[in-house]
């Protein structure tokens, strides 16, 4: 078998996902991905240091964007605007390409504990991103985590209706209707 392999990131994702939606996550093996990827077992791991990670990968990419837009952002900007910039500036990540396994991704999630706490961790990762940005700014730390853990929250209502959309809709899109929920329901708390 060739050392390269074009495309061996996707083709293993996309085996990986056929594999589970046909038998369950538990129930599958690198192995068996790899293989049906026509892909050895090691470069498997050159691509996704664990099994779970075919379901997560790109969170390096997300933090390094929200950090950067959130370190470019004006001078004078507010933490909420600043946290804003950054979930829609991740919006070219969530293309059509990836869209395609979103939802089958979501209930792959949503049928493992496991799954659904690795899920937690990286959106906890996440909201960290924003707030250590926020925080390099000179925002106080609670201020700084509160928009944070709102961006995150925003974040995650906005890829959970984009997953489920049976269309492709534009991630800025639906980031920015739940930037603009989650705003209002954290001045309906005073």
């Amino acid at each position: 078998m060739a050392r390269w392999q074009p495309e061996a990131h996707s083709r293993l994702e996309d085996a990986a996902l056929e594999l589970f939606a046909e038998r369950g996550f538990d129930a599958v093996s690198t192995a068996e991905i790899a293989g049906r990827a026509g892909l050895t077992k090691a470069t498997f791991f050159r691509h996704f240091p664990d099994k779970p990670e075919v379901l997560f990968w790109g969170q390096d990419l997300l933090a390094g964007t929200f950090r950067q837009t959130i370190a470019d952002g004006a001078a004078g900007a507010s933490p909420l605007k600043l946290v804003r910039a950054a979930i829609v500036a991740v919006g070219p990540v969530f293309d059509a390409d990836r869209h395609r396994n979103a939802a089958t991704r979501q209930r792959l999630i949503a049928s493992s504990a496991t799954l659904h706490e690795r899920a937690v961790l990286k959106r906890a990762v996440l909201a960290q991103a924003m707030t250590e940005a926020l925080q390099d700014r000179g925002v106080a730390a609670r201020t700084a985590e509160l928009a944070g853990l709102a961006g995150i929250a925003a974040f995650g209502a906005a890829y959970g209706r984009w997953a489920a959309s049976p269309a492709y809709v534009g991630f800025a899109v639906l980031a920015r209707r739940e930037l603009d929920r989650t705003a209002r329901a954290a001045a309906s708390l005073s």
